[in-house]
């Protein structure tokens, strides 16, 4: 490992940002942008690799996790977004307890130790259907772990019934709340967001109610929406609020950069943007959140589901140290045109094939299994 770091810093030469990155400092707005416009991306991905085995070693974690959309209704039309619908289209749906328990049950068959729920911004549904719900699932299940709904369905709750983002909290944590999902921060700066979501709460609100959420013991994880109209500002602009609030909290256990996936959106239908971002950018993308959040927020995941499971692998070369999870019955790529179907044995045998440790890990990144 010291060979290698010595070798690196051989030939990082160019880069005061790389070479800053291999000293372990933290880096800069400034190093952010340059990184983003580094031409080397082999020497990029090294150093982010080396990094990445530093902090936290060989090992790939995933879990076990049942992905469930409660319902695909929502108030909200992103234009980023293919699984939304509006309540009077053939195919919208909102789950029935019944369906829930019955769904739940099926997770627990496959193996799952999570159930992931999220959804869209239900205009009719009321607090109590979201309480019944993991009261529900922790009568019947009660050593899986609820991680239910995004900081912006939670802002969403608390303007439709009017009660405070803390309240809200409060209650489904005591009716079974365990952790959060990281979804619906996709970009946080204000001039890029309004063009890619539209009804959804802004970025420091969403940085706001997660802030609550940690604060009160609910851990969660955090995303990135890219690949689509951003610009290199708007990336680094987003790792950094993220690297701040987790100083502040240490709430977030992983970093998911998801990327855009275009079909069946409104940004593909009205031509801004005509093709997904390369295989490139994908890695770019992993390499620099490894590099912008090192020694704050040491987890950052590959989502397997958005990339494919070969670039995957090769995404886990470039700063990547987790799969995120099986994803059974994930939907939202799924509408989107992407294959979500895998299994802990499947994505075990994609890490022994780079030559990495598989481990089965639990929420909070405790290790359940090594293969």
């Amino acid at each position: 490992m010291r060979m290698r770091n010595c070798m690196l810093e051989q030939i990082v030469g160019d880069s005061q940002a790389l070479d800053r990155a291999l000293a372990g400092e933290e880096l800069s707005y400034k190093d952010g942008l340059e990184l983003m416009d580094y031409d080397n991306l082999h020497l990029l991905g090294a150093v982010a690799d080396s990094t990445r085995k530093k902090l936290v070693g060989d090992t790939v974690t995933f879990a076990a996790s049942y992905y469930m959309n409660y319902t695909n209704v929502c108030a909200a039309s992103c234009q980023m977004c293919a699984f939304y619908r509006k309540g009077d289209e053939d195919d919208a749906y909102t789950l029935t307890p019944k369906e829930i328990e019955q769904r739940v049950g099926i997770a627990k068959q496959m193996g799952a130790t999570e159930v992931h729920i999220v959804g869209g911004f239900h205009p009719d549904l009321p607090l109590e259907y979201y309480e019944d719900m993991m009261k529900t699932i922790k009568t019947s299940h009660p050593e899986l772990n609820i991680k239910a709904l995004t900081a912006a369905e939670i802002y969403f709750l608390s303007k439709l019934t009017k009660n405070s983002t803390k309240e809200i909290l409060s209650r489904l944590k005591t009716a079974g709340l365990d952790s959060m999902p990281g979804g619906g921060a996709e970009l946080f700066h204000p001039d890029i967001r309004g063009k890619i979501v539209r009804g959804k709460c802004t970025g420091q609100q969403w940085l706001d109610v997660i802030e609550e959420a940690h604060t009160m013991g609910i851990q969660s994880n955090v995303t990135m929406l890219y690949g689509h109209i951003e610009k290199p500002e708007h990336i680094v602009d987003h790792l950094i609020k993220i690297r701040e609030l987790q100083k502040k909290t240490n709430g977030f256990v992983t970093l998911i950069p998801l990327k855009f996936s275009l079909d069946n959106t409104e940004l593909e239908q009205n031509d801004l943007v005509t093709n997904e971002c390369s295989s490139v950018y994908d890695l770019r993308i992993i390499a620099l959140s490894r590099l912008m959040l090192a020694n704050t927020l040491n987890n950052i995941s590959v989502y397997w589901v958005a990339y494919g499971k070969k670039l995957a692998q090769v995404a886990l070369s470039n700063g990547g140290s987790d799969l995120v999870g099986t994803a059974f019955s994930e939907e939202i790529y799924r509408a989107a045109g992407k294959p979500t179907t895998s299994s802990v044995d499947e994505l075990a045998t994609m890490v022994k094939e780079i030559g990495r440790i598989p481990a089965q890990r639990n929420t909070h990144f405790g290790i359940l299994k090594q293969f």
